[in-house]
């Protein structure tokens, strides 16, 4: 099945506040995020019935909106979930599973209220804490940088462009109200933070903050017709993928394999190509992932996103506007940011952004779950 401009986006829209939020536990922040939503679409809670999120368990957020489905969606594999969940929406509704599908997402990651359903303590039995704890790493800051020491011995990428990531997502930043940082930024202010894990430094680790984030998807046909005055954001195309739930397992520590098939995938249910991407949002829970996305997605080959990105082609008016809230680094990272790589593609397309890109037609939004273990992709556009 062609789907195509099929399904839209209707209502997208997080929490209040995203940053610091000592007063609201996790489920509270879906149920916040979910409530703009809903009156940013225009559409009444009860006639929902489609639910889907991680994080929190969906029968856990049904309960607590009042709401009764008939399709429960709960994959949760990481940032990139909800990248998913768009593209399970779009099948359920086509399908006929429901016709108003509400994703939420709700982190306390800062403040810790009410944490999700899903957290899991260090080692244990699975497979990472059975072969990567007993080693001595702790979470992602300690193993995510093993790929990075080795993608720089390979193709020679430099620290300096490692922190130039950081650099160019500041920019963006600075045009964002809401960014939790944004203070100009240096290469030199890069390297001089704190050293975490070599070669990743502080102000190349996403931020710890709260918040969430809601979409709501009918089908194109329905949203043609409710005349809220806000564009229908279309699913062009959209991938899914996983490769290994422990980052030392990676086929090649220079790529992630999950990147490539959910990419790939999308671009080719969406019938584009590079050229025709406008904008693009890449997950950016460490400085590296813009890097690895760009070469994987196929944007540049392979070796040179370091460069591509120091010469300033991803920052404000360049070719490739790139992360333009100011990612995972700068504008905020609850713990799985994916949902808010979604809304600034929404933004973009609608014409809406802090940051608005001129003549934005296609945007592509490119998630990771944990470490490089599982990745989503989606096309989107406001092209009929």
């Amino acid at each position: 099945m062609d789907a195509r401009k099929q399904v839209a986006i209707v209502g997208a829209a997080e929490t209040d506040i995203v940053g610091e939020i000592p007063d609201k536990s996790a489920i509270q922040l879906h149920a916040e995020s979910a409530r703009n939503a809903l009156a940013d679409a225009g559409i009444k809670k009860d006639e929902v019935d489609g639910i889907l999120c991680a994080g929190q368990s969906p029968v856990a957020v049904a309960n607590y909106l009042g709401i009764v489905p008939s399709f429960l969606d709960g994959t949760a594999v990481g940032g990139c979930s909800f990248m998913i969940h768009v593209r399970h929406a779009v099948a359920a509704i086509l399908a006929g599973y429901c016709e108003v599908a509400l994703v939420t997402h709700g982190e306390s990651g800062r403040s810790r209220i009410g944490g999700g359903a899903n957290r899991q303590p260090a080692g244990g039995s699975d497979l990472p804490g059975q072969f990567e704890a007993p080693f001595g790493p702790f979470g992602p800051p300690t193993l995510f940088p093993m790929g990075v020491a080795r993608y720089m011995k390979t193709y020679g990428l430099t620290e300096e462009q490692l922190a130039s990531v950081a650099v160019a997502q500041r920019k963006w930043a600075a045009m964002n109200p809401r960014a939790m940082y944004r203070d100009p930024l240096t290469v030199e202010d890069v390297l001089n933070s704190r050293l975490i894990a070599w070669p990743v430094h502080i102000l190349e680790c996403c931020l710890v903050t709260d918040g969430g984030g809601a979409l709501v998807l009918v089908s194109a046909e329905r949203a043609r017709s409710m005349g809220t005055g806000k564009k229908p954001v279309y699913v062009l195309g959209s991938g899914e993928s996983c490769e290994t739930p422990m980052v030392s397992q990676m086929a090649d520590f220079t790529s992630s394999a999950a990147f490539r098939v959910a990419g790939a995938s999308a671009f080719k249910s969406a019938g584009i190509e590079h050229k025709d991407v406008d904008h693009l949002m890449i997950y950016d829970a460490f400085a590296h992932l813009p890097i690895y996305g760009l070469e994987d997605l196929g944007f540049v080959k392979r070796g040179e996103a370091g460069a591509f990105i120091a010469d300033g082609r991803t920052s404000p008016g360049a070719e490739l506007p790139l992360n333009t809230n100011g990612g995972g680094l700068s504008y905020t990272h609850t713990g799985m940011y994916g949902m808010f790589a979604i809304q600034e593609s929404v933004r973009q397309l609608r014409g809406e952004a802090a940051a608005q890109v001129s003549d934005v037609k296609i945007s592509v939004a490119h998630g990771v779950g944990g470490m490089f273990a599982a990745s989503g992709t989606l096309v989107l556009t406001n092209e009929a």
